[in-house]
């Protein structure tokens, strides 16, 4: 919006007199300024390619994340990876399991959950616990398999908090993109359902609304 008033504003102001003549300066100062700012802002480059050359990058503060790290690339760069590889590997595990057709499948957040749904050969429908995915659970249908997407820092318990209520559990994959946000962020497999899962459900949904 402010471009466009400004776009406007100047317009006006350059076109009598001697200032028409700085027209072209008003439109080669954006495009000076764009050309430093293109070679590091943008992911016009390939992960390696950035990780081979930080310094500039991290000169500019580009490779530090919302956790006050300094990573392999910019946060906004890294976020755009890792999606479709764990869409085909949930799609994988998904084919893997008996009674497939009642398949729960949970993530972490939102972003796991869409990147899922967008990019399934598999034509499955990912929820989550985070953000407008809590609305989508459907839980008109009794579920026997569980797929968990969990996030790299909390990878360690789920075996051990989730398996009892299986017959059959398992740490089937990972994201291996090292370059990506969500690298190391695992797939969980859980099989035979010796409870109705959809009452633990509904009592989390009820736990993260009333927190909300």
């Amino acid at each position: 919006m402010y471009i466009a008033f400004g776009s406007v504003y100047l317009s006006d102001i350059l076109k009598d007199g001697w200032k028409k003549y700085l027209q072209p300066i008003a439109i080669a100062i954006p495009l000076l300024i764009f050309i430093p700012i293109y070679k590091v802002a943008f992911p016009n480059k390939n992960p390696k390619y950035i990780a081979q050359h930080s310094e500039s990058y991290k000169k500019l503060g580009l490779l530090r994340w919302e956790d006050g790290k300094d990573h392999l690339l910019p946060q906004d760069f890294a976020d755009m990876l890792g999606w479709r590889e764990l869409a085909l590997k949930v799609d994988s595990v998904y084919l893997s399991l008996p009674n497939k057709n009642n398949t729960l499948i949970l993530c972490d957040n939102y972003g796991q959950a869409g990147a899922i749904n967008y990019y399934t050969k598999q034509k499955l429908n990912a929820v989550s616990f985070n953000a407008d995915y809590i609305n989508w659970f459907d839980l008109s249908k009794e579920y026997v398999n569980l797929i968990r997407v969990k996030e790299a820092d909390a990878v360690n318990a789920e075996l051990q908090e989730t398996s009892p209520f299986f017959q059959y559990s398992i740490l089937a994959d990972s994201i291996t993109n090292q370059y990506a946000r969500e690298y190391g962020s695992s797939i969980f497999a859980f099989a035979g359902a010796k409870i109705d899962i959809r009452e633990r459900i509904r009592d989390e949904i009820e736990q993260k609304k009333n927190y909300r």
